[in-house]
């Protein structure tokens, strides 16, 4: 489907001054702009707490488009006109006047006649000023488009970014927060991982190629993994991730999603809800366990010091802001299951590390073998399983492994792939996640986005699997730069 542009908007980012807006958003909508998707008449606000000026604004996030856009600077005199579009405001986050500032900003004569309206929030600030920032917002009017008390007609859309919460209860409070000042329809929760072009074809790869699509059951599949591996440390985030811990940070977010798309029905068109139904319905299948049981599906590491890429990184406990004796997992492993007829009795696998020997995020599916090995008979005990892997990064692309007869006289069985790969077959710079967000949050496609129903379903099912970190078992140690803890492949392959 072809993309379109967007409309024209007044787009209004709360923590302008935050590494995600100027390493991300910013060089996301300059793309959009170079690429011809960006309205002419789009005005970007970046509000946030320290004083400058609209010009040391623009010089501050020059900076970042050189260094993080896909076109960088080539043309002046649009990259100039990009940035005649940026504006900002220094305002505290819970101070009523800064939002009659901003109302007064919005709702001008001139803004809204170039921008029709439309207003899309964007809430790039720690979690902590969320629910500020909402009540903010609907205590000055601005969950509605007004102009000096007369409607416009405008749209008027949130985009929040995660962690939506950091456990079920606080999710439903600020789901609760959220949607009495919005309706859902105007709500984009975002998670920036169902913005990569290969997470997307997911759906595609199912349902438009019935040779896969007739093997994705447990008629054919014996089990199915999802990892996300990563070679980083903390970089800094100690602090935060002393509080989150992977299982908040990377599991409850990215890799439910990915589980609810990968086990999904097909829906009933290719439209949001229709979608998200369906993902819904993946959350709501999942096997509960009782307290006996969750040690026994779930597997918990923290890195110890080690050699990754050739260099000796610290310990987990050694970071800046992590306690000495922390029991705060940076590797988990879970395995849950999918109760219903297409998925029954398959066991997914969803794992999760820091400081690993690689950097890869992946979606493999086991195929059962047939129950009489023929070739055994023939004195042949090679076995190759067959896997379907779809490489969601690195090199993203797609790769089905298989068995074939090596050139001899004795039978040997040897491995071998077929492999796609998005680099080689589409040359070119591929948009970034954010581009493909902030534009669908622009022209109004939700399908992307989590839907409340969707964010409490997750931390309801994962929640009995946050432990206390004062009380938590002592995680497995596992060198960085390992492949994990020693366990964990018995674990992936227990029935």
């Amino acid at each position: 489907m072809e993309t379109k542009g967007t409309p024209p908007l007044s787009l209004v980012i709360f923590g302008a001054s935050g590494d995600l807006t100027r390493r991300k958003l910013i060089p996301a909508l300059y793309d959009l702009w170079m690429d011809g998707l960006l309205h002419p008449d789009t005005e970007i606000l970046g509000v946030a707490r320290r004083l400058k000026s609209h010009q040391e604004f623009r010089e501050e996030l020059s900076e970042g488009i050189r260094s993080h856009s896909r076109y960088g600077v080539r043309d002046d005199a649009r990259f100039q006109s990009f940035l005649s579009m940026v504006f900002y405001q220094s305002t505290d986050f819970e101070d009523p006047s800064g939002y009659d500032t901003l109302r007064s900003f919005l709702a001008s004569a001139e803004r809204v006649r170039k921008t029709k309206g439309n207003t899309l929030f964007y809430l790039a600030t720690p979690p902590s000023y969320f629910i500020p920032i909402i009540r903010q917002l609907g205590a000055h009017g601005f969950s509605r488009s007004r102009n000096s008390g007369t409607e416009t007609g405008g749209f008027v859309r949130i985009v929040i970014e995660k962690p939506f919460g950091r456990d079920l209860g606080s999710a439903i409070e600020l789901n609760g927060e959220l949607l009495g000042v919005f309706r859902e329809e105007q709500v984009y929760r975002i998670d920036h991982y169902l913005g990569k072009e290969t997470v997307q074809n997911i759906l595609v790869f199912r349902l438009a190629n019935p040779v896969f699509g007739s093997l994705w059951s447990n008629v054919h599949v014996s089990r199915v993994e999802i990892k996300v591996m990563e070679s980083l440390g903390m970089e800094g985030r100690g602090g935060y991730f002393e509080e989150a811990g992977i299982i908040r940070d990377m599991i409850q977010s990215h890799l439910f999603q990915v589980l609810s798309l990968t086990a999904m029905e097909p829906p009933v068109a290719f439209e949001a809800e229709a979608i998200r139904d369906e993902k819904v319905k993946v959350l709501r299948s999942l096997k509960p366990y009782t307290k006996e049981e969750l040690s026994q599906n779930i597997l918990r590491g923290q890195y110890v010091s080690g050699v990754v890429e050739g260099t000796q990184v610290a310990g987990y406990r050694e970071e800046d802001k992590v306690a000495s004796n922390s029991r705060v997992e940076t590797f988990a492993a879970m395995r849950v299951e999918v109760q219903n007829w297409r998925w029954a009795g398959v066991p997914f696998y969803i794992v999760a590390g820091k400081r690993l020997a690689r950097k890869s995020t992946e979606i493999t599916l086991f195929f059962k073998e047939f129950p009489f090995a023929i070739f055994r008979l023939s004195q042949c005990q090679d076995r190759v399983p067959n896997t379907l892997t779809i490489r969601i990064q690195p090199n993203e692309g797609i790769s089905l492994r298989f068995g074939l007869k090596r050139p001899s006289s004795v039978l040997h069985i040897d491995p071998a792939e077929m492999d796609f790969s998005y680099q080689k077959s589409y040359q070119g710079n591929p948009a970034d996640a954010y581009e493909r967000l902030l534009h669908d949050a622009m022209v109004g496609d939700s399908t992307l986005f989590a839907r409340n129903d969707e964010v409490e379903r997750a931390w309801g099912y994962i929640s009995p699997f946050l432990s206390d970190p004062f009380s938590a078992p002592e995680p497995l140690p596992y060198k960085a730069g390992s492949d994990g803890p020693d366990g964990l492949a018995d674990f992936l392959i227990q029935s």
